[in-house]
């Protein structure tokens, strides 16, 4: 995955969780991964999963295509 596209994917879960009043912290709880990890996924210098994207997006109340909508 290319930087640019981290980095896009990244800002859009960012404000998705944003919009839906979620802070990191308790996003990354519900991931069940560090708030350290769910921070440098948002700043875009994770190369994530699908598994791991689909995790974010049942936690956050969407599907992978809304984390894809307007890229």
């Amino acid at each position: 995955m290319s930087n640019r596209l981290q980095n896009r994917i990244g800002k859009r879960i960012r404000d998705i969780r944003i919009s839906k009043g979620v802070s990191q912290s308790q996003l990354a709880l519900m991931t069940s991964m560090t708030k350290s990890y769910m921070s440098e996924i948002e700043a875009g210098k994770k190369n994530l999963t699908l598994r791991t994207l689909q995790k974010i997006a049942t936690s956050l109340g969407i599907t992978l295509e809304d984390i894809f909508r307007g890229m």
